[in-house]
């Protein structure tokens, strides 16, 4: 029993002591705790307050540099101010200054218009007064003094302006021959053309007097039938083995000269087999026409054309102008046209087709009234072509031009007429011609001789130098141009070059 109540209360014992270690130990471990937390609790607190003293710091610095930079652009804006200001007040100066001196230049002025008003009125005075004592002194009126003086007045303007036209005119000369020249002989050398001149064939050979019986049949019955099937007029006459054709159409009188060549040469002639050839003869010709134009639009190198404006082309192949063949003379003045045209930076195209269809007019002339130029305008209009290649065409015998393409078309046409060997006229019109250009020169006052060379495309006036001067000189050309060109028809252009010489000789002995 003593044991067991002994036992007991040493294991209370022990127990008060094990807990009271515990307790002990706890109560270390949680003061330790307390303690490390207050630390770190003071160690934020430090931190915590040093970086706010650094933002506080931080935030001085800032509100210091930009009071500093405030400060700086207030000053910088007040300096502005103050030197605009000062322009300001230099140009109020300025202006005040300037509104003075008109004040008194405007009191100069209003004096100087009162003295030249009285100056005027007293120069009124004297003028009349002179007037009267110049009547009384010469005997001769103020009208006829005045008229006097304007026709000496008129004559050195005169004087002037010939003499400013001269120059000007030696000027021009100087700038634009010499380029001229070489844009015209650049696109001649670059196109050669392998026809010259053709002659429209109108007589047909007859291989025997018993082919020019039949050709002509009982009463002339053959004749007749020919006359109506081709709408020519065949003559027969004393001519040994030949019948002439003779038709204003050159599209008919081809038509009548094949259909004679086959009948001869067929044989068989009567107005049944007449009707027949003529109207083979005239499909063929029809044919040849279409296959003239296309073969000349290839030719041209012109594109886009509509059929049947081809087809006007090719009936050109047996229209002559002079003795040159217009399809031909086309071609030319298309090539030439559009040689010149890339020389000066024209429209190339344009030129081209203008220049292959200028005369397209000529195709229908005895068909259509009117001019060719404004016929063949017409006729390319209703096909919707380019308003300029029309124009082209009305232009091209037009001395003023709307475009330069217009006077491009225009020189090439001259060009391909005039070269020699293009056109023929007859010897008895060239001739004629010839006299008609120099009667008008020498109608003028001054002129001694003149010639008329180069067929008739230059004339060259010897003048008295006596009578006639350099600037008097330049005036008699311009107007033996403007009485040309008023009283004569001609081909091409007619240059007048007057010519004043002046000889001085001594003899040394």
């Amino acid at each position: 029993m003593s044991n067991s109540l002994l036992m007991i209360l040493l294991v209370l014992i022990t127990g008060i002591v094990s807990g009271s270690v515990g307790f002990g130990i706890k109560l270390f471990l949680d003061q330790r705790s307390q303690i490390a937390s207050r630390n770190a609790a003071n160690q934020q607190i430090n931190m915590a307050q040093e970086r706010s003293q650094e933002i506080l710091l931080e935030a001085k610095e800032s509100s210091l540099q930009f009071r500093l930079e405030s400060e700086k652009e207030i000053n910088e804006e007040k300096r502005k101010i103050r030197q605009d200001q000062s322009k300001v007040d230099s140009l109020k100066e300025k202006v005040e200054k300037q509104i003075s001196e008109l004040d008194q230049e405007k009191l100069s002025v209003s004096e100087q218009v009162k003295f030249v008003e009285q100056q005027q009125k007293d120069l009124s005075n004297s003028r009349e007064l002179y007037a009267k004592k110049i009547e009384d002194a010469s005997e001769i009126s103020y009208e006829d003094a005045k008229n006097i003086l304007l026709k000496e007045a008129q004559e050195d303007i005169e004087h002037n302006v010939a003499k400013k036209f001269r120059l000007a005119e030696e000027e021009l000369e100087l700038k634009v021959e010499d380029h001229a020249k070489n844009i015209i002989a650049g696109a001649v050398q670059r196109f050669a053309s392998d026809v010259v001149a053709e002659e429209t064939i109108q007589a047909i050979s007859i291989p025997s007097e018993d082919m020019k019986g039949r050709l002509i049949g009982r009463d002339g019955r053959n004749i007749r039938a020919i006359e109506k099937a081709t709408g020519v007029d065949l003559i027969v006459d004393e001519s040994p083995e030949s019948v002439t054709v003779s038709c204003f159409d050159p599209i008919r009188r081809q038509v009548a000269i094949n259909a004679l060549n086959e009948l001869i040469k067929d044989g068989r002639i009567h107005p049944a087999r007449i009707e027949s050839i003529s109207e083979k003869s005239r499909k063929d010709i029809d044919k040849t026409i279409r296959k003239a134009g296309e073969d000349a639009t290839f030719e041209s190198s012109v594109k886009g054309l509509h059929p049947e404006i081809i087809n006007m082309m090719g009936r050109l192949k047996y229209r002559y102008s002079y003795g040159e063949n217009v399809l031909q003379h086309s071609i030319e003045v298309a090539h030439l046209g559009a040689l010149m045209a890339s020389e000066i930076g024209a429209d190339e195209k344009v030129c081209r087709t203008g220049g292959f269809l200028h005369d397209i007019g000529k195709a229908f002339t005895h068909e259509i009234e009117g001019p060719h130029a404004e016929i063949g305008a017409d006729l390319v209009n209703k096909y919707e072509m380019d308003p300029k290649i029309v124009t082209v065409i009305k232009e091209h015998h037009d001395s003023d031009f709307s475009t330069i393409e217009s006077f491009i078309v225009a020189a090439a046409d001259a060009l391909s007429a005039s070269r020699p060997g293009a056109r023929r006229d007859s010897a008895e019109a060239y001739i004629k011609r010839l006299k008609d250009i120099e009667e008008i020169a020498l109608s003028f006052e001054g002129v001694e001789k003149c010639f008329a060379i180069e067929a008739g495309r230059e004339l060259r006036v010897m003048v008295d130098p006596i009578r006639i001067n350099d600037d008097e000189a330049a005036l008699l050309a311009k107007n033996i141009v403007e009485k040309i060109e008023s009283s004569l028809n001609y081909p091409g252009q007619i240059k007048v070059i007057v010519i004043r010489e002046s000889r001085s000789i001594e003899t040394a002995q």
